[in-house]
C-alpha cells in the first residue's frame, strides 16, 4: 500500500488512538485502520519511535468512504500540514520530510476539515522512509496488547519464608486515568492493588485459578466477587496524591492446602479493612515472586500517561520477625521484550513505575534497583487485622 514497497507501514490497527472524540461521532480504529470518521473534531493520533535522529518521509495509506473529496490537517510533532484525499483505492498521500532532532516518539495527529460527503475516509497507517530504525506494533496477532501499552513490574527480594507483605502506594495527581491497575502486593498466582474502572475506584485481590477448585473462605465487609469468584472487589473512592497500604498473607494450614489473605489501608477512614481470604488446595507455600507492577487494561486508553511510587517494603517471617525489603529487580511482559512499545520506565528511591503516553527516555529492562532503607517497620499489629479470629482456626 505505499509508493516504497520496501519502507515500513505504521498500521493504525495497532499504533494509534482516537485522542479526542467528537461529540456522536462513530469513528473507531479496527483492523482496517481508522474507520467511520464522521467529525471535524475528532483526532486521531498514531505514534512510532525513531531509534536515531534523523529526516523521515511521511505519507497517509488512505481511501475514502461515503465522499468523494475530502481534505485533512496532518499534524507531526506539533507542525500541521494540509492533505487532499480523492478516490476509493488505498494510496499513499504524501505529507512532507521531516527532521528529528533526537532518538524517540514521533506523533502524527489527523484532524477532518472538509468533506464532500459523509467521511473523511479511512486511514489505514502512516508510510515512512527514514534511514533510522523504528520501533512500532508490528505484531498483527497481538494489536490488542500492543495498544494497551506495556506493563511494567518491581520484583522484590524477600526472605523465603515470608508470610506477610506489606507495600505502600502512591499515585501521583493526574496519573489515574480510568482503566489504570496499580498492583502493590503481588505474589505467583494472584494479585492486590488499586483499579480505575471507568468513574469507579476500587480495591481489588485476586487469586488465580489454575484448575485446583480455588475457594473463598472468608471476605470482609462490602467485599463483591467478580471473575468466577476469583477477585474480590471493595468500592472505595481512593484518591491520586494520597498514600495507601496494603498487606498481603500467604500461609500453608496444614492441611494441605495454601491460604491467601489481603487488607487495605485507607488514611481517609484510619483503619484497615478486610477484602478476603482464599484457599488453594495441594499446595504448600508461603509468599514466592513477591512483586509489584502497572498496567492499563483498555486498549482504547493505551496512549495516557500512568504513573506510580511504591515505598516502604517489609516482610514479616512465618517465625515473626520483620526484615525491610530495599532491593528488587526491573522487568516487564512481553509487549515490552518484543519492543512493541518502549514507552516505559523505572526508577530509585521509592520504588518508581511508568508507563503509556508514548515518551522518548525510556528506561531499559531487566535491571536492579535499591532504595534507601527507611527503618520505618510497620506499626500494624497483623494479628489484630481484622477478619484474623475467622482464620485463626485454620
Amino acid at each position: 500500500m505505499s509508493d516504497d514497497d520496501s519502507a515500513p507501514v505504521i498500521a493504525f490497527a495497532g499504533n494509534a488512538f482516537i485522542t479526542y472524540l467528537g461529540s456522536g461521532d462513530d469513528v473507531t480504529i479496527n483492523e482496517d485502520g481508522l474507520v467511520n470518521w464522521q467529525h471535524p473534531d475528532t483526532i486521531c493520533s498514531a505514534y512510532f519511535r525513531m531509534n536515531s535522529s534523523g529526516s523521515v518521509a511521511i505519507r497517509l495509506i488512505a481511501y475514502l468512504v461515503g465522499s468523494k473529496n475530502s481534505t485533512v490537517r496532518v499534524t507531526i510533532n506539533n507542525t500541521p500540514y494540509i492533505v487532499h484525499l480523492a478516490g476509493l483505492t488505498a494510496k499513499p498521500y504524501p505529507v512532507d520530510t521531516v527532521k528529528v532532532s533526537a532518538p524517540g516518539y514521533v506523533r502524527v495527529d489527523i484532524q477532518g476539515l472538509s468533506k464532500d460527503g459523509t467521511e473523511f475516509g479511512n486511514i489505514w497507517g502512516l508510510g515512512v522512509t527514514t534511514t533510522s530504525s523504528l520501533t512500532f506494533a508490528n505484531d498483527d496477532r497481538n494489536y490488542y496488547w500492543s495498544r494497551r501499552g506495556a506493563s511494567v513490574h518491581m520484583r522484590y527480594d524477600v526472605p523465603a519464608d515470608t508470610e506477610y507483605f506489606y507495600n505502600e502506594v502512591t499515585v501521583p495527581v493526574d496519573e489515574d486515568p480510568a482503566a489504570s491497575f496499580f498492583m502493590v502486593t503481588g505474589f505467583d498466582g494472584g494479585h492486590c492493588g488499586l483499579h480505575v474502572k471507568d468513574d469507579e475506584r476500587w480495591a481489588l485481590f485476586h487469586v488465580g485459578d489454575t484448575g485446583q477448585n480455588i475457594s473463598v473462605v472468608s471476605k470482609g465487609e462490602g467485599v463483591q466477587f467478580v471473575s468466577g469468584g476469583q477477585e474480590a472487589g471493595l468500592e472505595f473512592d481512593w484518591t491520586a496524591g494520597t498514600t495507601y497500604k496494603f498487606i498481603t498473607r500467604v500461609r500453608p494450614d496444614g492441611s494441605g492446602n495454601t491460604l491467601y489473605s489481603a487488607w487495605f489501608y485507607a488514611p481517609e477512614i484510619d483503619a484497615w479493612r478486610y477484602l478476603a481470604t482464599f484457599k488453594r488446595p495441594a499446595t504448600h507455600t508461603y509468599h514466592r515472586g513477591v512483586h509489584s507492577y502497572l498496567q492499563n487494561r483498555a486498549a482504547v486508553r493505551g496512549f495516557q500517561s500512568r504513573r506510580v511510587f511504591f515505598g516502604n517494603q517489609w516482610a514479616l517471617s512465618a517465625g515473626g520477625d520483620w526484615s525491610e525489603v530495599t532491593t528488587a529487580r526491573y522487568t516487564g511482559d512481553a509487549t515490552a521484550i518484543n519492543e512493541q512499545r518502549m514507552d516505559y520506565a523505572a526508577d530509585y528511591g521509592r520504588f518508581f513505575l511508568r508507563i503509556g503516553a508514548f515518551f522518548s527516555d525510556y528506561v531499559r529492562l531487566d535491571q536492579r534497583f535499591a532504595r534507601p532503607a527507611t527503618g520505618q517497620r510497620p506499626t500494624v499489629d497483623v494479628s489484630a487485622l481484622p477478619g484474623q479470629a475467622r482464620l485463626s482456626h485454620l
